[in-house]
């Protein structure tokens, strides 16, 4: 793409110094030398009372993208969408940011004088267990390609926000955290090291200790030095609630055995999730490394094969395909690109069950055509909860089904790649749903609002996925659980990242109340860096939770 707009010779015969200020109301334009305001060129046509309002809607799409926590769909929206995606989860998670809300200004909007416009926003930032930060900034939006694209710069993010200086949370605790598991025991100590991180947060909220302090710090990128004090978070302990320990969903056994389990990476970043089947709360939830990042429920991968059984869900809700079905599947299928499976095997005149059990993705890319191009992200949406906002007790991102943009796009998307987006969290709760029938927002902690609204799963379809799941452990690629104790279903995944990276590996799971989810990140396959995972935690736990 192109780093400057395209501009037409009037355009560029153009002259205005410095920026331009448009009020709300009653704008005149004046005439430019070479008539380009007369003759309607640019995003301020003669008789507008404003800029284009196809990059207002740009500009308030980007917004609501990145305020919804779609962030592979807001960096969509801008000149460098890599870069974009990189920016904003880190500088959300990073600085514990849950649900931004951010304004647009309609009136104030400027434009340069290469034609850049720049639309005043103003961002309501919700530091977890603090308070929120409130500052102004400037989204720039240039016309690129026939359209108008967010013209990406850090400084959109915040105006001090740059190459050499970024920002810090710190956070003072005046009180140790106390958080307890279900039944009251303690989950501070070396035992539950993933949880370190989430302590504090857990604990400023309903019920909590209360009492949290803490600052954002401008610091020097290069020194860590602090430079000034953007916003200062001082609220005093409550001595009604000082002394009152929080209480989680958490199970001290499985929060043990999920932290153990982790150690069957083989010391790959990666995080599982367990959760209750039958409402959603969460019984462990671990990351590798324990310190950091919490890609359990913040992180946002391409779940890769484990999304078929939301695919599957979509094809038998509407009686596309059924079980028994001959659905061929070929070594490769070229859909824009070439697709393939994994080792590039084939299963000429399989079963759907059959491609299904052992993730043939070209049979699943030979069905788009029986799905509308957003059907997949409605059935994920209406049935499973993703992409809805999820209150769960910590910040979490919950999901992303973007509708394709092209038939190459929806190709990828029918096996969980292209700008499909989930995490552990996302997955061990699709899982649930698949074999429950029914949608539980997952929880750590009591007293949440649920703004969600789904929709049962068929009895028929859920029975036919719990058949399709159960067949991939006793005769498909998750074969590695087929020892363990209890009817046992699951599906592997392998979700590709990049020509330089190997693949990410998936392994979903349940057994009797329990849905598990596991990501190894360039564990190459699911069944070989997931699957001794989950084996590894089933193994360790009883049957069911208490």
């Amino acid at each position: 793409m192109p780093d400057t707009p395209h501009l037409t010779p009037s355009r560029r015969r153009r002259s205005r110094g410095g920026l331009r200020a448009v009020a709300a109301v009653g704008v005149v334009l004046a005439v430019a030398a070479g008539g380009s305001y007369a003759a309607g060129f640019g995003p301020f046509a003669r008789g507008d009372d404003g800029p284009d309002p196809a990059a207002m809607r740009q500009a308030h799409a980007f917004l609501a993208d990145w305020a919804a926590g779609r962030l592979p769909s807001a960096a969509g929206r801008t000149t460098d969408p890599g870069k974009a995606q990189e920016v904003l989860q880190s500088f959300t998670a990073g600085l514990d940011i849950d649900k931004p809300r951010l304004t647009a200004a309609d009136d104030g909007v400027e434009e340069d004088e290469d034609g850049t416009l720049g639309v005043p926003f103003t961002a309501r930032m919700p530091v977890t267990g603090l308070g929120t930060w409130t500052y102004e900034s400037r989204l720039p939006l240039r016309e690129q390609d026939g359209g108008w694209k967010v013209d990406w710069r850090l400084s959109l993010v915040h105006p001090r926000l740059s190459d050499t200086e970024k920002f810090r949370l710190e956070r003072e605790e005046t009180t140790p955290p106390k958080v307890t598991d279900r039944e009251g025991v303690s989950l501070v100590g070396g035992a539950y090291p993933s949880l370190a991180p989430l302590l504090g947060r857990l604990a400023g909220g309903e019920g909590g200790a209360g009492g949290p302090r803490g600052a954002v710090r401008l610091v020097d990128r290069a020194s860590g030095k602090t430079v000034r004090t953007e916003a200062s978070f001082r609220e005093k302990p409550d001595p009604a609630t000082a002394d009152r320990p929080v209480r989680t969903t958490l199970d001290a056994t499985w929060q043990a055995a999920a932290e153990k389990a982790l150690g069957e990476a083989d010391g790959k970043n990666a995080a599982l999730v367990a959760l209750r089947v039958d409402n959603g709360e969460v019984l462990a939830l671990a990351n590798s490394p324990a310190s950091g990042f919490n890609r359990a429920a913040s992180g946002t991968y391409a779940p890769g094969s484990t999304w078929k059984i939301v695919t599957s869900s979509a094809l038998l809700l509407k009686g596309a395909v059924a079980p028994d079905d001959v659905v061929d599947c070929p070594k490769y299928l070229t859909v824009g690109k070439e697709f393939h499976n994994v080792e590039t095997s084939e299963h000429p005149g399989a079963t759907f069950r059959k491609d299904f059990t052992e993730s043939c993705n070209t049979a699943f890319i030979g069905l788009r055509g029986k799905l509308g191009d957003g059907e997949l992200g409605k059935v994920a949406r209406t049935y499973f909860g993703v992409g809805q906002e999820w209150h769960v007790g910590i910040p979490t991102y919950d999901g992303s089904v973007p509708a394709p943009k092209d038939e190459t796009e929806k190709a990828a998307s029918m096996i969980g790649q292209g700008r499909i987006q989930a995490n552990p969290l996302i997955m061990a709760s699709v899982t649930a749903t698949a074999v429950s029938g029914e949608f539980h927002q997952p929880s750590l902690t009591a007293g949440h609002e649920n703004g969600t609204r789904t929709e049962p799963l068929p009895d028929g379809v859920v029975s036919q996925l719990r058949g399709l799941m159960r067949a991939t452990v006793t005769d498909g690629t998750a074969r590695v659980l087929a020892d363990l104790p209890g009817e046992v279903g699951a599906k592997t995944g392998t979700a590709e990242v990049s020509d330089d990276q190997d693949n990410n590996g998936w392994l979903v799971a349940h057994r009797g109340n329990v849905a598990v989810a596991v990501v190894v990140e360039e564990g190459v396959t699911g069944g070989g860096s997931a699957g001794p995972v989950v084996h590894s935690l089933l193994s360790a736990v009883p049957e069911d939770p208490s």
